[in-house]
């Protein structure tokens, strides 16, 4: 009954060990494929062929087979001479430490890339977030896996501050911006954009329904409506000398050219 159970936990054992999957060796991915590997070995009890590079042959064959699991066939038949699993190992680590250092010099370069990008008046929340969300994919593949916190407050920090200040305070407050995801965030800041577009559209509606009743008006009223914009004829007092811009929400702007005073007429007769 003991030797049953014994052979029952060896078979557990090796089922178990077929199920974890070799990491296969890229031209990016060398620290981590390593670092994965040394544990893969570990798991079958042969890492000591490698480190310190003890001589074993059943530890030695088994080792090889499964280095040579998880790295390209190209890569086998360089190394493939090597009759010791430490000096492939070796062989691996010296051909893989300038591609390394190309790695970490590329991943330097996103990351600054990251750093500095800011949400441009062209874009969209839509537009931003996939900028953001492609930089940390490139990163991922470089073997930086970027937090969603990371990535939440760089979105809030590179918005436009005159257009997202108070919806981004708002959120600062009512948020945990270290356990809020970075979809959710988004998802918050496309649905702000969208009622700000709503809100431009229809107070651009409305301007070009005041300029229809500035032409056809024809009662005290309707010749009041909306006529302070660029019409002298209207403005009881105006200073001309005072100059400037004036912003709209969606980033739009017009020039100011004179501040003055207009005499409206309501309906029963006061001004």
């Amino acid at each position: 009954m003991g030797d049953d159970d014994n052979y029952q936990g060896r078979d557990k054992g090796l089922e178990m060990k077929k199920d974890i999957r070799c990491p296969m060796l890229s031209s990016t991915n060398y620290t981590v494929w390593s670092m994965r590997m040394k544990v893969m070995v570990r798991l079958y009890d042969v890492w000591d062929t490698i480190d310190p590079g003890s001589y074993d042959a059943k530890k030695n064959n088994m080792a090889i087979a499964i280095i040579f699991q998880s790295v390209p066939e190209a890569l086998i038949l360089q190394i493939g001479e090597h009759d010791t699993s430490k000096k492939i190992w070796e062989a691996i680590k010296s051909r893989n430490l300038g591609a390394d250092r190309v790695r970490k010099a590329r991943l330097q370069t996103l990351m600054a890339e990251f750093d500095k990008l800011k949400m441009i008046d062209t874009d969209t929340v839509d537009d931003y977030a996939g900028k953001l969300s492609g930089l940390a994919s490139r990163a991922a593949a470089l073997g930086e896996i970027m937090e969603a916190s990371k990535l939440v407050k760089k979105f809030l920090k590179g918005l436009p501050r005159t257009k997202f200040i108070h919806i981004v305070a708002s959120l600062e407050q009512v948020l945990d911006l270290n356990s809020t995801g970075f979809e959710d965030i988004v998802g918050r800041l496309k649905d702000f954009e969208e009622r700000i577009k709503e809100e431009t559209q229809d107070e651009g509606q409305s301007n070009l329904m005041f300029g229809k009743n500035d032409m056809q008006g024809s009662g005290s009223h309707n010749n009041s409506r909306g006529r302070g914009r660029g019409k002298r004829e209207f403005f009881s007092n105006l200073d001309e000398s005072i100059k400037g811009k004036f912003k709209f929400g969606d980033g739009s702007n017009v020039k100011i050219v004179g501040k003055g005073s207009i005499t409206l007429i309501g309906k029963t007769g006061e001004r």
